[in-house]
């Protein structure tokens, strides 16, 4: 919310009150004077009113997670390990997946406790880019390419697909490109033309690329300038 609206809405203060402070630069944000109140402030704020704290904030986290087969994206299950049984963090109840892999997928996760971070990725409007690499059962011939740049219906939701890139590495492997995170997507798309998906493992989301020497169950936090690139 507004720093402003923030102020205001404190016990002891009012908008005049808030209104004072920021002209006084008595209020801080993140150690920073403030004096615009219509600077967004967020959970992990820290603000202060000259030496008392008003907000003590919360610091944000940001994982990038190796997700082995057989492991759910889930925060719990009651039959299977879930991913966040994975991290060894304290108050990870409070993190939560920026988009999921089937059970039998493997690859890249990103994992946080920030919901306008993790939305940015997984919102349909800022189609990022998912890559997956695929082995299936029949072979993938150039039929395929043309069908996904198209676009394939879906029944169940009575919808066409948004355009996706698909190359092929060998006779029964390819790499794709999705920007949308449909129900099972890959599996149906192949499904389409009868091919059983054997083998799926996604190896990146928008700019950020599962890092080759991080092994399935293991995690790393982000870099600053990982989390800037989303």
């Amino acid at each position: 919310m507004r720093l402003d609206r923030f102020l205001g809405n404190q016990p002891h203060l009012n908008r005049r009150d808030a209104r004072l402070l920021l002209a006084g630069g008595r209020i801080r944000v993140d150690g920073q004077v403030a004096r615009d109140g219509r600077v967004e402030i967020r959970e992990f704020s820290r603000i202060e009113l000259d030496d008392s704290v008003l907000q003590a904030g919360r610091p944000a986290r940001y994982f990038m997670l190796h997700k082995p087969a057989g492991v759910v994206s889930s925060t719990r299950h009651e039959q299977h390990r879930t991913v966040l049984d994975l991290l060894e963090e304290p108050d990870r109840q409070d993190l939560h997946l920026a988009g999921r892999l089937d059970l039998t997928t493997t690859g890249l996760l990103l994992i946080t406790n920030d919901g306008l971070w993790s939305r940015r990725i997984t919102h349909p409007q800022h189609k990022l880019a998912k890559v997956y690499y695929v082995e299936t059962a029949e072979p993938i011939d150039a039929e395929y390419i043309e069908a996904f740049a198209c676009g394939l219906y879906f029944a169940y939701e009575d919808l066409v697909t948004q355009p996706a890139r698909l190359e092929t590495l060998g006779s029964h492997s390819a790499r794709l490109t999705l920007f949308e995170g449909r129900y099972h997507q890959v599996k149906r798309m192949f499904g389409h033309f009868r091919n059983r998906v054997l083998r799926l493992h996604r190896e990146s989301m928008g700019p950020l690329r599962l890092e080759p020497g991080l092994m399935p169950g293991q995690y790393r936090p982000l870099t600053p300038e990982e989390i800037r690139l989303i």
